[in-house]
């Protein structure tokens, strides 16, 4: 599932041809995907204009001017993909619709916008804008990990007292928005903390070199378009070029990177592969 690079990544890519421009024509080719859209979401959408395109955790949120938000997730292998319009060097041509093209935004300066989902278990749903944190999706969750309220004093006061892995507590929605099982393992290899170790026996000094891995290695996914594992594109269709940098995540039994003479293990937490290097993380 694309975690908070590869989401940011297509918020960037979408939103030269969204923010500020006028949908001609919405087109909902299915009732539902993981879950049922909103009653007439096509004509809700038709002729409304896009204020603003932003993120929230993996959710993608696009304010419109009539006051609602078109809130987004892609779901396991959903691809937000942009034709009739240049992205960098490139214009990129109109293709031909495919099977798993499920909503589709023509807009008025002739791009068009196109939500595939072969698994649907992606989803779309229209709120009031104002009300957008009572959403179900998105009420609850924690501090953006690249934003302000995110720091080592604010992780290291949601861990104290905690007796579940650290691994764990970072993967907790409520405790910082937007992680997941990849990122996770990264930070906590740059950190040099195990993901074996109780959240409980972090330090404050710790804490603050966690912060501060995470928030460095989602700016270094970012800047790399994201993770490209199974079927996560850009907004353009190009790959993500971060899994060439992995230093433990999918490496089982290579030389740990920081040639310590450890070996990267895994150890199987809550069903999820964590990856780790023993010599160099406790």
């Amino acid at each position: 599932m694309p975690e908070l690079p590869e989401v940011e990544t297509v918020r960037r890519g979408l939103e030269p041809v969204l923010a500020g421009q006028r949908i001609a024509r919405a087109e909902v080719r299915r009732p539902d995907l993981r879950w049922p859209f909103p009653p007439g979401l096509a004509a809700r959408l038709t002729g409304a204009r896009v204020l603003a395109l932003r993120r929230r955790s993996k959710y993608l949120l696009a304010d419109l001017d009539g006051g609602d938000t078109l809130i987004a997730h892609l779901g396991m292998s959903g691809r937000m993909l942009v034709s009739g319009a240049t992205l960098g060097a490139f214009h990129h041509p109109h293709p031909a619709p495919a099977r798993h093209d499920h909503v589709v935004l023509d807009m008025d300066g002739g791009a068009r916008v196109t939500f595939n989902d072969a698994r649907r278990f992606g989803a779309m749903d229209l709120w009031p804008t104002a009300d957008l944190g009572r959403h179900r999706l998105l009420a609850g969750l924690g501090p953006e990990p690249l934003g302000n309220e995110f720091a080592g004093a604010t992780l290291h006061a949601r861990m104290t007292g905690r007796f579940t892995p650290v691994k764990a507590v970072l993967l907790d929605q409520r405790v910082v928005a937007g992680l997941g099982n990849i990122y996770v393992c990264e930070a906590l290899w740059r950190a040099r903390i195990s993901p074996l170790r109780l959240a409980g026996d972090v330090t404050a000094a710790e804490a603050d070199t966690l912060a501060a891995a995470v928030r460095a290695v989602l700016l270094d996914a970012i800047a790399a378009g994201g993770s490209s594992l199974k079927d996560y594109r850009q907004a353009d269709g190009e790959l993500g070029y971060f899994q060439h940098s992995f230093a433990v995540y999918g490496r089982e039994g290579a030389p740990c990177p920081r040639a310590d003479g450890g070996t990267v293990a895994r150890v199987v937490q809550s069903g999820r592969s964590s990856f780790f290097c023993p010599a160099c993380q406790h």
